[in-house]
């Protein structure tokens, strides 16, 4: 399909580099005519991750080897006649199906068995984990048709209803035969292939989202007893943070807290997807049936209603975990915050006493400094003054007319001072270099 838009002979204008692609969306699974009678095999298989890779390039071979039709680079459907089967592909986000229309009498329903038919499937290698397996048998209901629907299902789950103008009956037990398929039923009261088509493919992708939307409650149920112990967990946690007191207590709830988020978390991160595209999965199956516009018939539940009883549980259940998971996070990060605070409180508090004992120490370092420089001044004046009485001697004996004792008297408070204003001056001069 082109992007481009011509505005002349030679111009066009430069479209956006996703055009393309999202013109070509509403083309990528178009509805296709169905002949009644019709027998239909449809198989979906999970392949996410590099699954995918690998089965496009398997398709790929199978369509080479056989001279089929080539899968088109970035491909998400192909169709390919083989033999008198058709054989349509589909990848999507997270699985990939494989729907085999095979020719079939206006006889028994659902004969031959499935598994005698499936043959064909074999020739490609298996993209991925089962998902779907579908028998879906369409039959033409005419006055003369003898075919007895509660003959063919298990009564306690069968599931029936008309389309919105009558000229269509489905239904189906949503349990597997002894083959592993589901078994569908679909009867033409005029449907015509083009709307045959459109009511089979709806029909199919109900079954196959029914089975996909449900692979979120294994999940809900695996996370349950964690998110359940957690729970349990942080209310002990909150009724010991009221009698914790010391700061080593309330660091160890704290991170056992952070442990709890951690685990919680991952939880979460794990089943964020499932839960979502459950959801997805869930509201596309309603637009289906919507699309389809179910009418009831005899006493039979229309699927809506069997699936509303069987389906929404399961949902509602993925739901509660997500609120659950959401509530719980809160609730731990309100409990974190408020036992970081009281951590917080406390280190500072134990600052505070920190700071108060250092400046006490220095405080009591400047008195005893002080002593000391006041004992060095008269050990050194002491020391300076007998030098000096020394000398004064010395000078007398050499014939000095001098008083030892007045002038040794008189050099002490010389010689204090001097030693005072020297030790001072050293003390400034280490204060400035600090």
């Amino acid at each position: 399909m082109s992007a481009e838009v011509s505005i002349g002979h030679e111009a066009r204008l430069t479209p956006h580099p996703l055009r393309a692609v999202i013109l070509g969306e509403v083309h990528a699974r178009p509805f296709t005519a169905i002949e009644t009678p019709r027998r239909i095999l449809h198989f979906g298989f999970d392949t996410s991750g590099e699954a995918a890779k690998a089965d496009r390039a398997a398709l790929a071979d199978f369509c080479t080897r056989r001279n089929l039709e080539p899968l088109k680079t970035g491909a998400k459907h192909h169709r390919v006649t083989l033999g008198g089967a058709t054989l349509r592909w589909e990848q999507h986000s997270e699985f990939t199906t494989y729907t085999w229309e095979l020719p079939s009498d206006a006889g028994t329903p659902f004969h031959p068995a499935a598994s005698s038919l499936a043959s064909p499937m074999a020739n490609v290698p298996q993209p991925g984990p089962l998902l779907v397996a579908l028998d879906l048998h369409l039959l033409p209901d005419g006055k003369d048709s003898k075919i007895k629907i509660e003959s063919l299902f298990d009564r306690a789950s069968l599931a029936v209803a008309e389309n919105s103008d009558g000229t269509a009956l489905f239904a189906t037990d949503f349990q597997p035969d002894p083959s592993g398929f589901v078994r569908v039923l679909l009867l033409d009261r005029g449907l015509g292939p083009e709307r045959a088509g459109a009511v089979v493919q709806r029909v199919i992708e109900t079954e196959t989202y029914r089975t996909l939307a449900l692979l979120g409650l294994p999940e809900a149920q695996r996370l349950a007893p964690s998110i359940a112990r957690i729970e349990t967990r942080l209310a002990e946690v909150t009724e010991e943070m009221r009698r914790a007191h010391q700061l080593i207590d309330n660091q160890r709830l704290l991170d056992e807290l952070t442990a709890l988020a951690a685990e919680l978390e991952a939880g979460a991160a794990a089943s964020h997807f499932r839960f979502g595209a459950s959801r997805a999965y869930s509201e596309i199956i309603q637009l289906r049936l919507q699309a389809i516009g179910e009418r009831k018939v005899d006493v039979f539940p229309t699927w809506t209603s069997f699936l509303a009883r069987r389906l929404s549980p399961a949902m509602r259940t993925c739901v509660t975990t997500e609120e659950r998971q959401a509530t719980l996070s809160e609730k731990l990060s309100r409990a974190a915050n408020l036992l970081r605070t009281r951590v917080d409180v406390e280190l500072e508090r134990q600052n505070r006493d920190l700071l108060k004992s250092m400046n006490d120490r220095t405080r009591l370092q400047l008195r005893l400094q002080t002593t000391v420089e006041g004992l060095s001044v008269a050990a050194v004046s002491y020391y300076v003054v007998g030098l000096f009485h020394y000398l004064m001697e010395g000078l007398h004996q050499k014939g000095l007319a001098v008083d030892v004792t007045i002038a040794t008297a008189l050099f002490v408070p010389v010689a204090l001072l001097a030693i005072w204003f020297l030790v001072r001056g050293i003390r400034k001069r280490h204060i400035g270099s600090e």
